[in-house]
């Protein structure tokens, strides 16, 4: 087994970086290339309709650029622009004037389109494509970036030699783009995803894994956690510090996983409904295992939208089964309004599927790759310049291991996110029906919890606070002080961690703010005492995982979390 790796101040900074920023368990869209490229020519069409407007912004670049030569300028990157963190830009001279030449070009491209005739979703994807040609062009990616410029001298140039070699491997092994992570570093099984466990129940869908219990005592009603359809299940067990399974389980929650399969072309039919049932499946292993008559639920991202799916199919069909459950930045109300939406259309949307369709499932590396592009400083750039420019080995963090470690979409289920987001019907009472039923959150009665991350670019926290308000039971809403990944992944030691709660759970997201207290420390703390009063009686812990019928089988983390 390896163990954990130390890790420097850069590889914490680029780590930290690239794990607010991830943006993998998106599970619908992204950008097409034909819309960037109609973006770029209405741009350029637009500096032939106005040449007066164009020529006004072109005197003005002259005359910046001129201060600039003559020392005058005192055009100063924005507050938290690391790329220029380096005391050479500042003190000497000519990288002074280089970076302001940088600084000029690049606002006076933006107030320009800003003050243009375009309108003003034009004008936002106009800045959201020019912000991608200034980003790459900036003079830190260059070769006379003055810390790469330092560090050829001080290994005498063996710095390039190995940033050569990195791009090489890239080139052959990451389809030419920056590792974001050392994946020699980590092993699922190894120094991930080693709660220890063993698969009691499989189907063709989903293994279902029981975490062996480690105090005398357990909770009588077990917990079943359900995790986003991208990427592996182990988000919930990385490594020991960062495991929420190893912490539910320390706390004397009996505690299963659900591993979903990554599907493959073959399982293009695979939809919501299939999904659904196969948690079904789950459910009654859980209860069957464990003797309680219902469960507690935690679902994260697309898991929690699959979960509440089932919520409601149960509320329909009159099972109470579940007694508790807990979303993690889940969008139930899908109104998307990020960058993303301004590249969307209901031509994009059915393109979108038809070509998931075609190709029998969604690859998660592909849809990783386009949204990377969503994100380019913090998770192509920055690597570019550590990796090729300082000729350093990517950061070994276990965060971007997971994020890596993608799985596909059937083709089904793609289409049906693409739905939800296009027509929101999880806030209409029978516009979704899933197996055969039509769903209502609002019959959906029992206590639950939502945790939405504040700094999430993915759900955003109004949206998670929508949503928490589709159910009818008694809910409590808690916001992280962090984004997307980094809101599940919240240990109690943290000292920079900390959440706001709120009892009054008003329809305003921003009133709930004003009246909301902040609390420092870990949120899993505050939950942890939430499900305690929910989780029933204590009991002796049993001796062995499964039971006669669903007896134990592979050591956790199972099977299907190895399948590429």
């Amino acid at each position: 087994m390896r163990g954990a790796l130390p890790v420097s101040q850069t590889d914490q900074e680029l780590s930290q970086q690239a794990s607010e920023h991830t943006l993998s368990l998106n599970p619908v869209i992204s950008p097409r290339r034909r819309d960037l490229l109609s973006t770029v020519r209405k741009v350029l069409v637009q500096a032939l309709k106005q040449p007066v407007h164009s020529a006004k912004h072109a005197t003005s670049l002259g005359l910046e650029l001129t201060s600039i030569l003559f020392g005058r300028s005192e055009l100063q990157p924005q507050k938290g622009d690391k790329r220029f963190n380096d005391p050479a830009w500042q003190k000497s001279p000519l990288y002074r004037r280089y970076l302001q030449t940088y600084l000029a070009w690049s606002n006076e491209l933006n107030d320009w389109l800003s003050t243009s005739n375009l309108s003003d979703d034009d004008t936002k994807r106009g800045q959201f494509v020019v912000s991608l040609v200034t980003d790459a062009l900036a003079p830190t990616n260059g070769i006379a970036n003055p810390e790469a410029l330092r560090r050829f001298f001080e290994t005498g140039g063996k710095s390039a030699l190995d940033g050569v070699s990195n791009l090489l491997q890239d080139l052959i092994n990451n389809g030419g783009m920056p590792s974001q992570v050392k994946k020699s570093a980590f092993e699922v099984g190894g120094n991930l995803a080693i709660t220890e466990g063993a698969v009691v129940f499989r189907s063709e869908v989903l293994e279902l894994i029981q975490y062996k219990p480690v105090t005398a005592q357990v909770q009588q009603r077990p917990l079943l956690v359900v995790p986003p359809q991208i990427n592996k299940y182990y988000v919930f067990d990385l490594s020991p510090e960062k495991s929420m399974a190893k912490f539910i389980v320390e706390n004397g929650v009996q505690t299963f996983v659900v591993s979903w399969r990554n599907p493959g072309k073959m399982h293009r039919e695979w939809g919501l409904s299939t999904y659904v049932e196969a948690l079904k499946e789950a459910v009654d292993v859980v209860l069957a295992i464990t003797g309680s008559a219902d469960l507690n639920m935690i679902g994260a991202c697309s898991g929690g939208i699959t979960m509440s799916a089932l919520m409601g199919h149960y509320a329909a069909i009159g099972e109470p089964k579940v007694n508790a459950f807990t979303l993690l930045v889940a969008a139930l109300d899908t109104h998307v309004d990020n960058q993303m939406a301004l590249f969307v259309d209901e031509k994009t949307l059915e393109n979108a599927k038809r070509f998931s369709y075609q190709a029998g499932i969604l690859e998660g590396r592909d849809l990783s790759r386009a949204f990377t592009w969503m994100r380019p400083n913090d998770l192509i750039w920055s690597y570019w310049v550590n990796n090729y420019l300082l000729g350093n080995e990517p950061p070994a963090f276990d965060i971007l291991y997971w994020n890596n470690d993608t799985t596909n979409l059937p083709a089904a289920l793609h289409g049906e996110f693409i739905d939800l987001y296009q027509n929101n019907p999880l806030t209409r009472s029978g516009a979704l029906e899933v197996c055969g039923t039509p769903i209502d959150l609002q019959q959906v009665t029992c206590d639950y919890y939502c945790v939405a991350g504040a700094t999430d670019h993915i759900t955003t926290w109004d949206a998670c606070y929508r949503s928490s308000h589709l159910f009818g039971g008694n809910g409590q809403f808690i916001l992280s002080n962090s984004g997307h990944i980094q809101s599940i992944l919240n240990p109690p030691g943290n000292p920079k961690a900390s959440f706001m709660t709120n009892a009054e759970q008003g329809e305003c997201h921003e009133e709930w703010l004003v009246g909301a207290s902040r609390n420092p420390g870990s949120w899993w703390t505050h939950w942890h005492a939430w499900l305690q009063e929910r989780s029933g009686e204590f009991k002796k812990a049993p001796t062995r995982l499964g039971n006669k019928a669903h007896p134990a089988a592979e050591p956790a983390p199972g099977t299907y979390v190895h399948l590429c």
